[in-house]
């Protein structure tokens, strides 16, 4: 029996599963159906990979997925987490940043426990979460992340000045922890609040974010540390694929007789 799932969010993304999918790269899944905050995406996806396009979660959820993997939006999972786990459904995250409320972080644990169900957090754009939870676990230590990044990434941001579109040196726009930097960016530091809650938690990671001159993508540098142990992650991305992607190696992982 394949193990039935589906997408929440049509976008660039979700679209990516949903082609891994229709290659045979989740042989041992079943694509029951996908969603988007449009109905008109869903049915693009749908129609490209011969599955069900659902109005909404709820009429995904009537297909009986065993997996929802969420692509959507911080405020998609703020909606849809405890009600799909309650339902007993397992949870893929890709919109990590939900988590940095600690307050709704533990109502979606509460909310597992209850229909018991699981959570996965999907790496995103970064990996190592194993060795960077294994060194907090170790003793009291610190974590941080920082990031560079394009100027014109930050558009739309509320740190964004039409000067850095053409200053010619490096310059600092955020420094401060997980929690303050997902109300300002909630669209851009998934990876911070990951990093955060694998280590010593939203409030307590430190984040700085870089505008670079020229720079195209993100380059996410983590380290953790504490006595005798310190972990680097340093991963540099020009494409956000590489999300979408990494919810298809974890989909891979869960039903794979070794895991990594």
């Amino acid at each position: 029996m394949k193990t039935k799932f589906g997408i929440v969010g049509c976008g660039f993304l979700g679209n990516i599963v949903a082609d891994a999918w229709k290659k045979g790269l989740l042989e041992d899944y079943e694509l029951v159906g996908v969603t988007s905050r449009t109905f008109a995406s869903a049915e693009k996806t749908a129609a490209s990979v011969g599955r069900a396009g659902c109005a909404d979660v709820d009429a995904l959820l009537a297909l009986e997925p065993e997996y929802i993997v969420e692509a959507a939006s911080v405020d998609a999972v703020r909606a849809m987490a405890v009600p799909v786990l309650r339902r007993g459904v397992n949870l893929v995250v890709l919109s990590i940043g939900a988590f940095a409320d600690l307050a709704f972080y533990e109502e979606v644990k509460q909310a597992a426990r209850e229909g018991g169900a699981k959570v996965h957090l999907a790496s995103g754009a970064i990996g190592g979460f194993d060795v960077l939870r294994t060194v907090f676990l170790m003793g009291q230590g610190s974590s941080g992340i920082a990031t560079r990044k394009g100027p014109a990434s930050l558009k739309g941001t509320p740190v964004f000045e039409e000067s850095l579109m053409t200053d010619t040196e490096e310059k600092e726009v955020f420094s401060g922890c997980a929690q303050e930097a997902i109300g300002l960016f909630p669209t851009k530091v998934n990876v911070a609040v990951a990093a955060s809650l694998a280590t010593a938690g939203p409030e307590h990671t430190d984040v700085s974010i870089t505008s670079v001159p020229g720079f195209v993508g993100d380059d996410h540098r983590i380290t953790a540390q504490t006595d005798g142990v310190t972990a680097v992650v340093d991963v540099y991305s020009s494409t956000s694929a590489i999300a979408g992607w990494s919810v298809v190696a974890l989909l891979q992982n869960l039903v794979s007789p070794v895991m990594f």
